[in-house]
């Protein structure tokens, strides 16, 4: 099979092989990469890959993405010892919950969220590729609360990578902001913002813009603007087809998501062969993607703090990646459109356009008061408990799902405790902490505040990339 090239969305980049989009991570043209054609995954193919372990199922999906920039070997070895240290021996186990219902457990990486499914095996593919090359990058991320913690979990201490991760000061959680300031290594290096998700989204964008700085800092993402981030998240997918035997009928997800990362992941796994009939968001109070799947109403507004708050996001990136096919791979429409969403604030979207992303995804958006309601009830029908975000998902999937007969998966996405607070509002105890962060708060944090300014940020990256994290940044209580 040939080697797979990857496009911008934008059409204004060259086409990459795996291993440049790995470390670009932003197209040259302000897009997104995306594979120039998909791999196909026929139903006997699908039905080959049952019983894999899941380390073994991920270097067999991934596998055609990489073509020959990793060996089949060596992505096996680095696949296996990026699911090796997650805490269940399914890695995302699958849950019954009834009438058809199922829940896929996808916290039991190293920080208890889902972004572990693609930053464990992204990490270790930035190592691989870097020292083969014997180059170093800066890595520049930003977060709404998951993201980060799982890329410095994955990029702590590596010697080739500096670290620099942003996250709106005071909107994410408290353990969601300790996992990843108190974070003790030299080449990590966490900046707090004054400002939203969309602002440090905005920041990070700003720097892969800025050509000088991205070539003399050799600026890569671990966003999931980055195609290995999207690449790995395809795998669960595909795992929860061959363990309910569906490869060959049809199959729904209920996905709560902001940015739009982890349901594009499913968006993909259809383009490669999945039989996936239905595409479930569920949003909070910051419901642009809603708006748009219910109403065709691509429309900005201002960021609004909730219980679910890696939801808290208005500009959700990789809808590009979702654009590019509506339009028709046309890079110039998609970059007029994306271009009359940032001045306007609103994204015009044809009648046809709509209707076609509607054939696939609904929507539904809950409210705080809504969302501890679910909370609730989960505890009650089922004994389990499930964070603001898996909640939604939930609600989202009770909703809008179309077919009875088709399995509904939902995705959850976090660990309660990572949102102990919210679930205590509903519940009225705070979940316990997993053991390994039960001395969170007793860890000294490494952080620095900065004002929501392109100029600062590119102060300080020029500053502090590629030297160890200053000792006068250190021990900053509070300062997130």
């Amino acid at each position: 099979m040939a080697e797979i090239r990857y496009i911008s969305t934008r059409g204004r980049a060259p086409a990459l092989g795996f291993e440049d989009v790995l470390l670009a991570g932003l197209a040259r043209d302000g897009g997104l990469y995306v594979p120039e054609r998909w791999p196909a995954l026929t139903a006997g193919d699908l039905a080959a890959l049952s019983g894999l372990p899941y380390a073994e199922l991920a270097a067999r999906i991934v596998q055609p993405f990489v073509g020959r920039a990793i060996s089949e070997s060596d992505l096996a070895s680095l696949a296996s010892a990026a699911y090796g240290n997650f805490d269940h021996p399914d890695v995302a186990p699958l849950v019954a919950l009834g009438r058809g219902e199922f829940l896929l457990e996808l916290f039991h990486g190293p920080t208890f969220a889902f972004k572990d499914f693609a930053l464990q095996l992204v990490g270790r593919l930035f190592d691989h590729v870097l020292k083969r090359r014997g180059e170093r990058i800066t890595i520049l991320g930003a977060t709404s609360g998951d993201t980060g913690s799982a890329a410095i979990a994955a990029l702590a201490g590596r010697a080739a990578v500096d670290v620099f991760i942003l996250h709106p000061k005071g909107r994410v959680s408290e353990v969601q902001r300790l996992q990843m300031t108190t974070v003790d290594a030299p080449n990590v290096h966490n900046i707090a913002i004054e400002g939203t998700f969309d602002d440090c989204q905005d920041l990070v964008k700003a720097a892969f813009n800025d050509l000088a700085l991205r070539d003399a800092l050799k600026l890569s993402a671990v966003n999931s603007i980055n195609w290995g981030r999207i690449a790995a998240q395809i795998v669960y997918y595909v795992w929860v087809a061959l363990k309910l035997e569906a490869h060959e009928r049809g199959l729904a997800f209920a996905v709560p998501t902001g940015n739009f990362g982890n349901v594009y992941a499913g968006y993909a796994a259809r383009q490669i062969g999945l039989p996936v009939t239905q595409l479930i968001v569920g949003s909070n109070r910051n419901d642009i993607l809603t708006r748009f799947f219910e109403e065709r109403a691509m429309e900005m507004r201002a960021v609004e703090a909730s219980f679910s708050p890696s939801m808290d996001i208005q500009v959700s990136s990789n809808f590009e990646r979702l654009l590019f096919d509506l339009l028709g791979r046309d890079g110039a429409a998609v970059t007029a459109a994306m271009a009359e969403f940032r001045r306007t604030g609103r994204m015009p979207i044809s009648e046809a356009a709509w209707r076609k992303a509607r054939d696939l995804f609904s929507a539904a958006r809950f409210s705080d008061q809504e969302t501890l309601a679910w909370i609730r009830r989960m505890r009650d029908e089922t004994g389990r408990l499930v964070d603001p975000h898996t909640a939604i998902g939930i609600a989202a999937g009770r909703a809008k799902r179309r077919a009875a007969d088709v399995p509904l998966v939902a995705l959850a996405t976090a660990h309660p405790a990572k949102f102990g607070m919210a679930v205590k509002q509903a519940l009225g105890d705070e979940p316990p902490l997993p053991p390994a962060l039960a001395d969170l708060a007793k860890r000294p944090e490494h952080c620095v505040t900065l004002p929501n300014s392109a100029a600062a940020l590119f102060e300080h990256l020029r500053a502090n990339a590629g030297k160890p994290r200053a000792a006068k940044l250190a021990t900053i209580r509070g300062a997130a």
